[in-house]
């Protein structure tokens, strides 16, 4: 692809615009953001706090630890973190940067203030508004359909920016509808690797760095560690089998410390850290354990990260479909790209990944994210490996659609529409499990 051609600065664009820095969950860190932004907006410390969320950022705030809190969980922390401590100028990092002496104060003002949580009444999968008040004076600030995505300020009633929501439109985004596999990879044969260096640099950097720290320390589950502590044969005897076992443990580390309160920034893909890590790091562990040039591992994670947003532009930000799943297959695709680089190894791939574990839920962000990361992966590479031994699921097999293309499409289609009440009924159970713990 030319530098001329106007879909490769889209390219680089898209993925400038996905791959952010943030630290902690995406969505308890979008609500401290929106939270600090209130405040700011206020001018002044509120004594009553209003959230008001879609099920889907409740869902996946619910359980998870938010960052530079003491490990208070849930969307009361993440707003009190947001308004004590927040830095809302760095967006998904708004609590990066908290003090020991702030951390106490963010415990106290929970303890002292009115901060209410409501399901908000709203038609999108992705809404939170904070409302923050101090005796007359008020503030409000609206996020919708994406982690940044601010929509509407006031304050005292007095409208400072209102920007039309329409549906589930990602407003100011480049669009992605031009994405094709065969696209990427000619993308990922041909960007100039100075155009994307940077932004590589610092998802090589940041998400490896989480990843050991989760196998070095003690979180959640400790996944990754219970897959290397089980097969201790395997990492003694080496060879392609350690490789896989350790590129999907490392990616369930990742998630591991990142649900779980580490205090390490990740860069995200598609909204989601758990899918930045799941994308790159068994691609990072392969590279480097083959043996391949710098700039083939960057051209791998081109691919793997504009195949982890193509599939989840159809799907959305936040569904009922498992975005681990979508992230293990690009990964599955981008170590093939390392092994044989070839448009009908890529697709194959990532065909026959998305055919055997498309359909797993999203229950919201916690421990158990790293079991289904490491799932992913195991599943990315089966893809790959049943490529190799010229095996592979036909269209009419199930939801499995002729051609690559379609069957993003299917499980696009099978994501968004077809999970939505799925999606309901998680939450549904989600949030009587809250109600009786």
């Amino acid at each position: 692809m030319l530098k001329s051609d106007i879909r490769y600065q889209q390219c680089i664009n898209i993925l400038e615009e996905e791959l952010l820095p943030a630290m902690g969950c995406t969505e308890p860190i979008a609500v401290a953001y929106c939270a600090a932004m209130a405040r700011k907006t206020l001018g002044e410390m509120p004594d009553k706090v209003v959230v008001e969320a879609s099920g889907n950022i409740i869902k996946n705030v619910k359980s998870v630890i938010v960052p530079n809190t003491g490990h208070l969980r849930g969307i009361p922390a993440a707003a009190a973190a947001g308004i004590v401590a927040g830095a809302e100028d760095k967006q998904l990092e708004v609590i990066s940067q908290v003090s020991e002496s702030q951390q106490a104060e963010i415990k106290r003002y929970l303890e002292n203030t009115d901060i209410s949580v409501r399901l908000a009444e709203s038609s999108l999968i992705f809404d939170i508004i904070v409302t923050v008040s101090k005796g007359d004076s008020s503030a409000q600030v609206r996020i919708a359909n994406f982690h940044t995505n601010i929509v509407h300020i006031e304050k005292n009633g007095q409208v400072e920016l209102d920007v039309e929501v329409a549906a589930e439109s990602e407003e100011g985004l480049t669009d992605r509808s031009f994405l094709t596999v065969e696209l990427i990879l000619d993308f990922a044969n041909t960007v100039d690797i100075a155009d994307v260096k940077k932004v590589l640099d610092t998802q090589i950097s940041y998400n490896m760095a989480i990843a050991e720290e989760g196998l070095k320390n003690d979180y959640g589950a400790n996944v990754g560690s219970v897959l290397l502590a089980s097969h201790p044969e395997v990492m003694a005897a080496g060879g392609e089998s350690a490789l896989r076992l350790k590129s999907r443990a490392m990616a369930a580390a990742g998630s591991d410390a990142r649900m779980n309160g580490c205090e390490l920034p990740v860069i995200i893909n598609s909204g989601s850290g758990n899918q930045g890590i799941t994308a790159s790091v068994p691609v990072i562990v392969y590279a480097r354990e083959m043996g391949v040039s710098e700039e083939k591992m960057y051209r791998a994670l081109v691919l793997s990260n504009l195949l982890g947003i193509h599939q989840k532009s159809p799907i959305g930000r936040l569904s009922a479909y498992c975005g681990a799943i979508s992230a293990g297959a690009a990964a599955g695709c981008g170590i093939a790209y390392l092994k044989d680089g070839s448009l009908e190894a890529i697709s194959h791939t990532l065909v026959n990944a998305l055919a055997i574990a498309s359909g797993v839920v999203c229950d919201g962000a916690k421990a158990s994210c790293a079991g289904k990361i490491a799932l992913a992966v195991d599943n990315g590479l089966l893809g790959y490996e049943m490529y190799c031994q010229k095996q592979q699921f036909v269209g009419g097999d199930g939801i499995v659609k002729k051609g690559v293309e379609n069957m993003i499409a299917s499980v696009g289609r099978l994501g968004r529409e077809g999970m939505k009440e799925t999606d309901k009924e998680i939450l549904r159970i989600m949030i009587d499990k809250w109600t009786n713990d």
